[in-house]
């Protein structure tokens, strides 16, 4: 599904918590972006970040 091919975040689960305590099932997902990636032999190569990679790969550039 929604998966960082970098890092391999994916969706997490866990409750919502109402100012009453009941608990309500909810999923985190991760932000995943589709980007195009140039590699050192010139290769462009389309893959699936999150956003927190996409900064980190950014500023390696």
């Amino acid at each position: 599904m929604a998966t960082c091919q970098l890092c391999g975040k994916k969706p997490t689960f866990g409750n919502n918590v109402s100012f009453s305590k009941r608990h309500t099932r909810r999923m985190w997902r991760p932000n995943i972006q589709k980007t195009t990636l140039t590699l050192d032999g010139g290769v462009s190569v389309q893959v699936k970040l999150c956003t927190q990679c996409l900064r980190t790969v950014s500023k390696t550039k």
